[in-house]
């Protein structure tokens, strides 16, 4: 594929840009995009995924504000001896102690990245559909338990009733 900008030379970046729900591609060379201002992966100015998770993760910044008081005892891995400030500028972690050691700062993290700090995967389109019934399900026993737990019986009724209609769903299909 050859640069949309030069039409000489062959375009080795590809971007996809999404202004307002519109979708534009563009297929140029490096040189263009150098001369467009374009940041490209891998160079010093690039964009790097590192950079993005340190800017995600500078949320905690409970200090900005405040007058200067006694310096803070920084959360430091009793492994490695890594801190969150080192955590942050890196992107990755230096051993698997981190995670316990950093767990308090990184659950608001994932939240805020993912909306969930449990991993719920990807299942396969035809062999999946029991995987999700039974998934399902299990959701639909928590509402139970939490339905009769607040004493609203009738919604807990509804709930049981769903819960047969994926039982016996799973039932006829095995």
């Amino acid at each position: 594929m050859v640069c949309q900008e030069c039409q000489k030379r062959p375009a080795t970046l590809h971007f996809t840009k999404i202004v307002n729900g519109e979708k534009t591609e563009f297929h140029i060379c490096e040189h263009c995009a150098r001369e467009k201002g374009e940041l490209i992966p891998g160079t010093s100015g690039g964009f790097s995924i590192h950079n993005l998770l340190s800017g995600l993760m500078d949320f905690d910044s409970s200090n900005k504000g405040q007058m200067a008081g006694p310096p803070v005892q920084e959360l430091q891995c009793p492994e490695c001896g890594m801190t969150y400030t080192q955590f942050r500028k890196l992107g990755r972690f230096g051993c698997s102690s981190c995670y316990k050691t950093f767990d308090d700062k990184l659950d608001p993290l994932l939240k805020r990245v993912h909306g969930s700090t449990a991993h719920t995967g990807k299942l396969p389109g035809r062999a999946g559909v029991q995987i999700k019934i039974r998934q399902q399900m299990h959701e639909l026993k928590q509402q139970l338990q939490q339905s009769i737990a607040d004493e609203e019986f009738e919604q807990a009724a509804e709930l049981r009733d769903q819960i047969r209609g994926l039982e016996k769903q799973i039932s006829q299909e095995s």
